[in-house]
């Protein structure tokens, strides 16, 4: 007796469909090189307000891709003397989120899947380089590589991702609400929540 649906490799949903197109640097994208900035103070990933935070530091690349660096501190260990996983993943997950900066969209982590590839040591530099592969409706598909000591070290860590475009009332909506009233009291987060509306 033949199954229904014959047995065969799963369809992963971080392969862009066939209509998919190339991704488009908007106009109006931070120049190559020029620091992309915290876009919340108390982000874990990004913002200066967490002392315990990775304090990444991205900078827009060319086309539409980032380069972000951290170095792994005392506080951010699994094994003894190692960078714990979800560190690394939430460094990866940070950078491929600043990939909207440059398309001027708010977009939200809908999947992530990581490799690790070897570990990464207490006080060490990891370079990570993150670009856009293609764009299928609100769908951003994109991919992240970190590498140890700069950007010719080893790959220790990589990531393909599918990020989801989404509205600034999806934080409005869903934050705590002492969060959301602090964060729309600051005028540099309305400034840079009202740059992405441009994309209606």
């Amino acid at each position: 007796m033949s199954a229904v649906n014959p047995p065969g490799p799963p369809k992963s949903s971080l392969v862009p469909p066939p209509d998919a197109v190339p991704p488009v640097r908007h106009p109006e994208a931070p120049a190559p090189g020029e620091p992309l900035g915290a876009h919340y103070e108390m982000c874990f990933g990004c913002g200066g307000g967490q002392p315990h935070g990775l304090h990444l530091a991205a900078r827009a690349g060319e086309g539409v891709s980032v380069t972000a660096e951290f170095t792994v501190q005392p506080a951010h260990q699994g094994a003894p003397g190692l960078a714990h996983g979800g560190v690394l993943t939430t460094a990866l997950d940070e950078t491929l989120g600043s990939l909207g900066w440059l398309m001027h969209v708010i977009a939200v982590t809908g999947r992530l899947e990581t490799d690790f590839l070897q570990p990464v040591p207490l006080d060490t530099l990891l370079h990570i380089e993150a670009h856009v592969t293609a764009v299928h409706g609100r769908k951003i598909y994109s991919t992240a590589t970190g590498r140890i000591g700069g950007p010719d070290g080893p790959v220790a860590v990589r990531a393909d991702a599918l990020f989801i475009e989404v509205k600034v009332e999806h934080f409005i909506e869903n934050g705590r609400e002492e969060e959301i009233r602090a964060a729309m009291d600051d005028p540099d987060q309305i400034r840079r929540a009202r740059a992405f509306e441009v994309n209606p």
